[in-house]
């Protein structure tokens, strides 16, 4: 895809005066925080328009060159580099500068529940957390749970985490959807293949101007706190749990000792369910057709088998299998199927365009 000269140079142009307003030192208070974020964002598509303005460049003078019989054998040899790389920079150009999800940025609410087959799905749910725990310290994230209920045998009924650092939504937002686990249990002495399942949610989270909730909406009410096979964690009322009366979304925290920490971690789920119930409501259909180019994102949607036997993964979006189902678990091995669906939605973005 060619990007016409006069847009280059109005990415340079556009970019050089923002470097001269955040250099200036008069921005203040929104004013910064606004030029800083535009910044942020325009600098990788700026830097790859700089190089592609420089190869374009480069090839011209190169080009004349090429008739002095002294320079043609050097000429040509730098040439024919020069007329590789183009078409590969201005591919990256093109996707640096295709719209972007103003949520990518933004940290995550990732929630996993155990699906069909009981005790394996918990287990399997636990498996999934501690997946998504490891690639987040690899990107150097935080994980910290928020809510969770777990199982008599271990793992997860449910399990609400808040996934904070740069960019989280953005490479997370693809593992919405149904996981299907099939391995042997250790219960089971025949050798036979169960398949469990777990469903994972994300969600970007909002600040609390994006999501205006009004108090008189809330149905708030405490419990006492119960763990696994009913003991009670404590003797007071500290559990929460909150209902949005207009959504009819309700929210259930209980891990914290004081009711007032559970409350407000309620609210933070609470926050991030009705933004993107919001987002999904603003961006209609321009939303439905981003998410059907690599899976709708629809919690009852089957995205992905782990499959223990074969010791492989397949995403059934983009038809890609990896025999590399313990890495991926370790959570490194999942940046090379992260990369692969971001890399698939870019790839059908930009032949949109170009239609």
């Amino acid at each position: 895809m060619t990007i016409p000269a006069e847009r280059l140079d109005q990415i340079t142009h556009r970019f050089a005066e923002l470097e001269a307003r955040m250099a200036s030192g008069t921005l203040e208070g929104e004013a910064f925080v606004r030029a800083s974020r535009d910044y942020a964002e325009l600098e990788p598509v700026a830097k790859v328009a700089r190089e592609v303005r420089e190869i374009r460049h480069e090839i011209a003078e190169l080009a004349l060159l090429v008739e002095d019989p002294e320079m043609k054998a050097l000429a040509d040899e730098e040439l024919a580099r020069l007329r590789q790389r183009l078409p590969e920079a201005e591919r990256e150009l093109a996707i640096a500068m295709l719209p972007r999800d103003a949520a990518d940025s933004r940290p995550a609410m990732l929630e996993i529940r155990a699906g069909t087959g009981g005790d394996e799905a918990a287990l399997f749910a636990g498996d999934l957390y501690r997946m998504y725990e490891r690639f987040a310290a690899e990107q150097g994230w935080k994980v910290e749970p928020v809510s969770m209920n777990a199982s008599e045998v271990g793992g997860f009924k449910e399990i609400v985490a808040a996934v904070t650092g740069n960019g989280v939504f953005a490479k997370l937002k693809f593992e919405s959807g149904v996981h299907r686990v099939q391995r042997v249990p250790e219960t089971e002495s025949g050798g036979r293949i169960h398949t469990s399942a777990a469903t994972v949610a994300v969600l970007p989270e909002p600040d609390e101007v994006d999501v205006q909730i009004d108090p008189g909406d809330l149905k708030i009410d405490v419990y006492r706190a119960s763990g696994a096979g009913g003991q009670h964690v404590n003797t007071t009322d500290s559990a929460v749990r909150i209902t949005h009366l207009p959504t009819n979304t309700v929210v259930t925290c209980q891990d914290a000792r004081s009711q007032h920490k559970n409350r407000e971690k309620a609210m933070q789920v609470l926050r991030a369910r009705l933004y993107e119930a919001q987002r999904e409501a603003t961006q209609g259909a321009e939303a439905e057709a981003r998410r059907a180019m690599v899976g709708s994102g629809d919690r009852s949607e089957r995205i992905r088998t782990y499959n223990f036997p074969q010791g492989r993964v397949t995403d059934h979006r983009i038809g890609l299998t990896l025999h590399k189902l313990p890495e991926i678990l370790a959570g490194p091995g999942l940046a090379e199927l992260i990369d692969a669906l971001i890399a698939e939605d870019e790839a059908k973005r930009l032949a949109a365009l170009s239609d």
